[in-house]
C-alpha cells in the first residue's frame, strides 16, 4: 500500500511473477526432499540386503549377458559315448552373486522316516548280563511273547538262557507259533485266544486271503494271543516233613521235619542293593532279579527255618529256601556259595549266602521270590522302599 495527496490509500498487488518464483521454489525443494528420501531408502534396502528385486527391477529391460562356459581343448574332451550322442547336458546353475533375482535353497540333510510296524523275526544272540525281561524291553515286546517263540529252548523257563544263545523275537506281543500239519486259521486263534482275522490282516504271515494254506513248519504270528505257562519251579516246601525229592529239585533239598524260628512278617531288602538288575515280576518270572556283584553278601529277609540249602536244578543253581512260619516263605537263588544248612534257624538280616551267577544265570545277581500260603507275591508289594 502506498499514501496519495487525497489521503486515499491505494492497494498494492504482488505481481504474478513473484508468484510462479514461489511456487517453483517449493517444487524444486519437494523434488530434492524426495530424492533424499529416495537415497536412504536404496541404501536402506542395499544394506539390509534387498538390492537383488532393485536391481532386478532396474535392469529388467536391460538384455541379458551370460559368461561365456569356458571350452576345454579339443585334446581334452571327453569322446562320446556310444548310443548316448543326443543327451543334453542339464543346464549350470549359478548360485553366486552374479545370478540376479534367482531364487537360492539350502539342502536339507534330515530325512523324517515314518513309524512303521514291525513285521521281520529278530534274532538276537545272548550276551552277558542280559534277561529275558531286559530284551523284551528292547524290543518294544512283552517277556512272555520272547518265551512263547523259544519254547524249543526255554521251555517257558526264563532262567535257562545262557550267553551265546540265540533267540528268536517276534516283530509284536503275542505267539509265534510253528504251523503244524493240520492246523487252521481258526483252530490256532481258538487255541491262543486270538482272532482270526488278526492272524490273516498281519502283513508278516503273507497268508492269501482267498486260498488260506499254510506250509507246516512255517513261523506265524498271532499278534495279541496268549496261552499257559508250563513254569518249573521249587515247590514250597513246608518246614514240617516235605518229602521233596533231591533227584527231581536237586541236591540242596531238605528233608523237613524242623522246628525253628518264626518270622514277624516285616520283610527287609535281602542284599545291600536294592535295584532291579534283569528280570522284574511278571507272569513268566515270579520273583525279581536284584542288583548283587559276585560274592556280596545275602540276608535272611525275615526270620525263619532253612528248609532247602544247596544245588537246586530248573536254573536256580545254588538256592536257599526259608519258612517263616505264618505262611510265608522266600526264595533266594544263583548263589555263589550257601552259608546255611538244612533245618537251620535263621534271623533276620543275617547271612544266610553270597551273591553269583550259578544255574541258568548270565550275570551275577540274587534273584528273590517271596511266596504266601503256596502262592507267589509280588515282592514289591512286601519290601520296604528302596
Amino acid at each position: 500500500m502506498k499514501a496519495t495527496l487525497s489521503g486515499e490509500t491505494e492497494t498494492t498487488t504482488t505481481p504474478p511473477s513473484n508468484k510462479y518464483e514461489r511456487l517453483i521454489s517449493t517444487i524444486a525443494w519437494l523434488t530434492a526432499l524426495s530424492l533424499v528420501v529416495l537415497v536412504l531408502f536404496l541404501s536402506w534396502r542395499t544394506l539390509s540386503g534387498h538390492s537383488s528385486n532393485l536391481r532386478s527391477f532396474i535392469d529388467r529391460d536391460a538384455p541379458q549377458i551370460s559368461s561365456p562356459r569356458p571350452t576345454a581343448p579339443l585334446d581334452q574332451v571327453d569322446p562320446p559315448i556310444e548310443g548316448r550322442e543326443n543327451i543334453a547336458l542339464p543346464p549350470t546353475i549359478n548360485t553366486g552373486p552374479e545370478a540376479g533375482n534367482a531364487i537360492n535353497r539350502s539342502s536339507n540333510l534330515h530325512t523324517t522316516i515314518p513309524d512303521r510296524p514291525q513285521q521281520e523275526i529278530n534274532h538276537y544272540i545272548i550276551e552277558l548280563g542280559d534277561s529275558v525281561f531286559g530284551i523284551a524291553e528292547r524290543f518294544f515286546v512283552s517277556p512272555e511273547s520272547v518265551l512263547w517263540a523259544n519254547y524249543d529252548q526255554l521251555n517257558d523257563n526264563p532262567h535257562m538262557i545262557s550267553v551265546g544263545m540265540k533267540l528268536n523275537i517276534p516283530p509284536v506281543t503275542g505267539v509265534l507259533y510253528t504251523w503244524q500239519d493240520g492246523d487252521t486259521i481258526e483252530s490256532v486263534a481258538s487255541r491262543f485266544d486270538a482272532n482270526p482275522e488278526d492272524i490273516l490282516g498281519w502283513p508278516g504271515n503273507d497268508i492269501d486271503l482267498v486260498n488260506q494254506q499254510v506250509e507246516p513248519g512255517s513261523l506265524v504270528m498271532v499278534p495279541g494271543g496268549e496261552r499257559e505257562f508250563r513254569q518249573w519251579i521249587i515247590p514250597t516246601i513246608p518246614r514240617g516233613r516235605a518229602g521233596v525229592s533231591r533227584s527231581v529239585y536237586g541236591s540242596g533239598a531238605c528233608d523237613g521235619g524242623y522246628e525253628g524260628a518264626y518270622g514277624d512278617g516285616a520283610f527287609i531288602w535281602p542284599a545291600d542293593n536294592h535295584t532291579l538288575s534283569g528280570n522284574d515280576y511278571w507272569s513268566g518270572h515270579l520273583g525279581i532279579d536284584i542288583a548283587a556283584g559276585e560274592g556280596a553278601r545275602i540276608y535272611a529277609a525275615d526270620n525263619g527255618v532253612v528248609v532247602f540249602a544247596g544245588w537246586a536244578t530248573g536254573g536256580y543253581g545254588n538256592t536257599v529256601v526259608i519258612d517263616h512260619g505264618n505262611g510265608y516263605q522266600t526264595l533266594y537263588g544263583h548263589l555263589s556259595s550257601v552259608n546255611v544248612r538244612c533245618g537251620q534257624s535263621t534271623g533276620k538280616g543275617s547271612v544266610i549266602g553270597y551273591a553269583g551267577s550259578t544255574g541258568n544265570s548270565t550275570g551275577a545277581h540274587l534273584h528273590f521270590e517271596i511266596r504266601y500260603q503256596g502262592g507267589f507275591v509280588n515282592p514289591w508289594y512286601v519290601l520296604p522302599a528302596p
